[in-house]
């Protein structure tokens, strides 16, 4: 790339590349126009990126949504805490979901499987995302495995499913 850049604007190499971008590019087009499962694979993926802003949002709503930095720099580590906070969330809900997967695998709960398969792990619902937060490291461990033996429970199950029906979509 740095080889091509450095040659004049009008290079027959760079012209030929950027002819195949616009072929890829058109290509590309077509079948999102042709092919209603691309079209809802990308809708999928766009709105995965924006509950993932939208927990961020939430996550970075302290002090009533008051903005209280004074340099860049801390603006830079305000991001990056909200970043760290964000990731550790869908780490948290990832791992959950991955144990009550197995679970309801092992149960052969085809129904539970498919509604897991397409539940995110974005989502902010189950955190307390305002009060005071304990990080030291005399504070208790979370067990995970006693969380999610709670979904091997047919009725919590049933209750956590109805909950969630009746949440708005935005989380």
């Amino acid at each position: 790339m740095r080889k091509l850049s450095s040659y004049a604007r009008q290079n027959q190499t760079k012209k030929a590349l950027w002819e195949l971008d616009n072929i890829c590019r058109s290509i590309y087009i077509l079948d999102f126009i042709d092919d209603s499962t691309l079209r809802q694979s990308v809708q999928k993926a766009l709105n995965r990126g924006e509950a993932y802003h939208r927990m961020r949002r939430a996550i970075s709503y302290v002090n009533s949504g008051k903005f209280r930095v004074k340099t860049e720099a801390e603006q830079q580590i305000w991001n990056e805490c909200s970043r760290l906070i964000a990731n550790a969330i869908i780490s948290y809900n990832t791992l959950l979901l991955s144990r009550v997967y197995e679970q309801k695998l092992v149960a052969n709960d085809l129904a539970a499987i498919k509604v897991l398969k397409s539940t995110s792990p974005v989502a902010w619902r189950n955190v307390n995302l305002i009060g005071n937060f304990d990080f030291t490291s005399s504070s208790t461990p979370v067990d995970i495995e006693a969380l999610a033996a709670r979904f091997q429970n047919e009725n919590f199950w049933r209750l956590s499913m109805q909950e969630s029906d009746e949440e708005s979509p935005e989380q």
